[in-house]
Parts: structure tokens; C-alpha cells; sequence
């Protein structure tokens, strides 16, 4: 699942190891396309609109591709492209009608649990998917692309085009709100 976690290496470095620009741009949205289309999916609230507007960021990028020595982190780039193309794709009159969000496709979950295990995984990851859907459309945005992208607050600020003290904010606020929803007898002890 690519760098996750780790601080990504200016771009311009990995090209100059002689890895074809267009094999780099390949195999890194190949790495991502499942966390980027999972991250879509809660933005377009269904499926066929993150695929499509997955496939019309890799087509920007591929565009753009001669820009990649300038690109500081790839990934980021990727997610930047794929959120500019998401939020058009939401402002279009085409997807102006309501859908609803499909739930086996939007995150992932972990494979081989036990059946008892697993039923409560499967609850608590739809009362989760419900909640993000809840959220405020920036909240909803940072807590995607930190937690199925991966990606830093800086980032993520760098996306967002705003300071890391905001998307910070947007973060915690996620948080506090999905906590609630996951562990309400937990939040209400810590507010008393």
C-alpha cells in the first residue's frame, strides 16, 4: 500500500534513478488506485462515480506526466488530482442526483475472521460508514485521506490548499464526532 507512514522522497530523486517517468506514474497509481478509490467512494457516494473520477485523475496525470521531476510527493499529487476531479464531478449536473453509498465498497476490511468476529466487525464498520457520511464535507475529506490515503497532515493541507493547523482541527473534530457514533457510553464519560 505504498509509502504509508513514511515520509515520501522528493519525486525528483526517485526519477533521477532512471525509472521511466511513465513506469513511476504506473506503478505508484496502480499502489494507490485501491485506497483512492475507497477514499472516492464516501466523496461521490457511490462506486461508478469514484471509478470514473479515478480514471479521469490518472488520465490528468498521465497528461501532465513531464511535471513529475517538480512533484515533491507523488502520491499526494495523485490524491490532489483525484479530490480536484471529485469535487468537479460533484459540482456537474450529471451527478446532482442523490445515490447512496455502497458499503462493501468503500473501505476495506480484514480478511479470515472468526464468524463472530467478523458480524461485529461488519456492524461497527457500517455504523462507521454512516457516520462519516455525516460528517462535514471538509471533515469527511481530511479524515479519507489520512485514514484510507495515508497521507500526512501536510499533505493533506497541501490538497485541501489550507494551513496544517485547520486540517489538523477538521481531523480532531472527525474524530470527536465518530467516536461518538463507535463509543457513545465512552465519549459522554470523558465529557462529564
Amino acid at each position: 500500500m505504498g509509502n504509508r507512514g513514511q515520509p515520501a522522497p522528493a519525486l525528483a530523486e526517485i526519477v533521477e534513478t532512471g525509472l521511466p517517468r511513465d513506469d513511476l506514474l504506473l506503478t505508484t497509481f496502480t499502489e494507490i488506485r485501491d485506497e483512492l478509490v475507497s477514499t472516492l467512494v464516501y466523496l461521490l457516494h457511490n462506486r461508478e462515480d469514484a471509478l470514473d473520477a479515478a480514471q479521469e485523475a490518472f488520465l490528468k496525470c498521465w497528461r501532465h506526466r513531464e511535471a513529475l521531476p517538480d512533484v515533491q510527493n507523488l502520491r499526494a499529487w495523485i490524491f490532489r488530482v483525484a479530490m480536484n476531479t471529485a469535487r468537479d464531478l460533484q459540482r456537474s449536473a450529471w451527478s446532482r442526483r442523490v445515490k447512496p453509498i455502497l458499503g462493501e465498497d468503500a473501505m476495506f476490511t480484514a480478511p479470515d475472521l472468526p464468524p463472530g468476529q467478523e458480524l461485529e466487525d461488519r456492524e461497527t464498520l457500517e455504523r462507521l460508514r454512516v457516520a462519516i457520511t455525516q460528517l462535514r464535507t471538509e471533515e469527511q475529506e481530511v479524515f479519507l485521506l489520512r485514514q484510507n490515503g495515508g497521507l500526512t497532515y501536510e499533505q493533506i493541507a497541501e490538497i485541501r490548499e489550507a494551513p496544517v493547523g485547520t486540517v489538523k482541527t477538521q481531523m480532531r473534530s472527525a474524530l470527536l464526532k465518530l467516536r461518538r457514533v463507535l463509543n457513545p457510553s465512552e465519549t459522554s464519560e470523558v465529557e462529564s
